[in-house]
């Protein structure tokens, strides 16, 4: 099998250069109780996702990447194979890949994460930066002689990244993201609503589609009384309760620009900005980044799953991965 791999804290995608995309799921797993190799894996992927607050508590939840890099070892093997397993891959069937890394992941963080990847029978291994994977995937070239500018905001980080003729020119990062935003809205609804609500629930309200249009009813508990309660939610509210965290995205990413030459600039200018990952499908991210860099800022038309799918066309494109892949 020949694979590209979007390790993400909030959702893995994995990409078949032949069949396309053969897994999509949250990025977590419910373990049995237990340490080092004794643990076992119960749940994986939205099995586990739909577990999350409602598990007996002596099943762990956990999710094997944080800021989109590798906590633990042991885990993130497991996870691997599961989510292998998940995907199609028989036991036996010799499997390459390439996998997707954050712009800033050091040397360890990346090191680490190829270990895993080949204690669960992935070899050959290459890494790949998130933002590099998803621009292949969106149909640039990162070799051609021509700047592109594209911003990753995945769950756990985002990035803006410059790059041209098989080399970064500039690039600036957030640590926070699409998990962060989740977390925002749960708080919001705390504060302002006296409502408390689980994870999954504060995903659903920050990603709903009624969010676009009219008003999102939400399910929760009273703060007050502890008694199940439901509240509306007007979309505003939602894009208020996410744009503290937006903000910190828009001003930590905005300086990539004040790092490129002139000329690279125009190139910029004339193309636009890509944005892609989980986290641009917010309401009025686009809009805020565009505002910001004063610059046309562009959605990809496959946000959530173009770096898998672009880790998995460098897997033959030799180039690429000499001038830009991570070992």
């Amino acid at each position: 099998m020949d694979l590209g791999i979007d390790l993400g804290t909030a959702t893995t995608v994995v990409s078949d250069v032949r069949r396309g995309i053969v897994y999509d799921e949250p990025s977590v797993l419910i373990l049995r109780p237990g340490g080092g190799r004794r643990q076992r894996i119960l749940a994986v992927g939205r099995e586990a996702a739909e577990l999350v607050g409602r598990g007996p508590a002596r099943f762990a939840a956990v999710r094997p990447l944080h800021d989109g890099v590798v906590t633990d070892l042991e885990t993130a093997r497991l996870y691997l194979r599961a989510v292998l397993a998940r995907a199609g891959r028989r036991a036996w069937t010799p499997t390459r890949a390439v996998i997707g890394v954050p712009a800033d992941a050091t040397s360890l963080e990346v090191r680490v994460l190829l270990e895993a990847a080949e204690e669960a029978g992935i070899r050959p291994v290459t890494a790949l930066d998130d933002a590099v994977a998803g621009a292949v995937g969106c149909g640039l070239d990162p070799l051609e002689r021509r700047v592109h500018l594209v911003i990753d905001v995945g769950g756990g980080s985002a990035a803006a990244v410059a790059f041209c003729y098989g080399g970064v020119l500039a690039q600036r990062t957030s640590k926070v993201g699409g998990v962060d935003m989740t977390g925002a809205v749960a708080r919001y609804l705390r504060e302002e609503h006296q409502l408390q609500v689980g994870e999954l629930e504060a995903e659903r309200v920050k990603t709903s589609p009624t969010a676009e249009g009219g008003p999102l009813v939400v399910h929760g508990r009273d703060g007050a009384t502890g008694h199940p309660r439901l509240v509306t939610v007007q979309p505003a509210e939602v894009a208020t309760a996410v744009r503290p965290v937006v903000d910190e995205i828009v001003r930590a990413l905005g300086g990539c620009l004040d790092d490129l030459p002139p000329q690279a600039l125009a190139d910029v200018l004339a193309e636009g900005v890509l944005v892609f990952g989980g986290g641009a499908l917010i309401q009025g991210l686009p809009q805020q980044l565009e505002s910001a860099l004063g610059l046309p800022v562009k959605l990809a038309e496959q946000p959530l799953t173009c770096v898998a799918e672009g880790a998995a066309r460098a897997l033959r494109n030799r180039p690429l991965l000499a001038a830009y892949g991570r070992n």
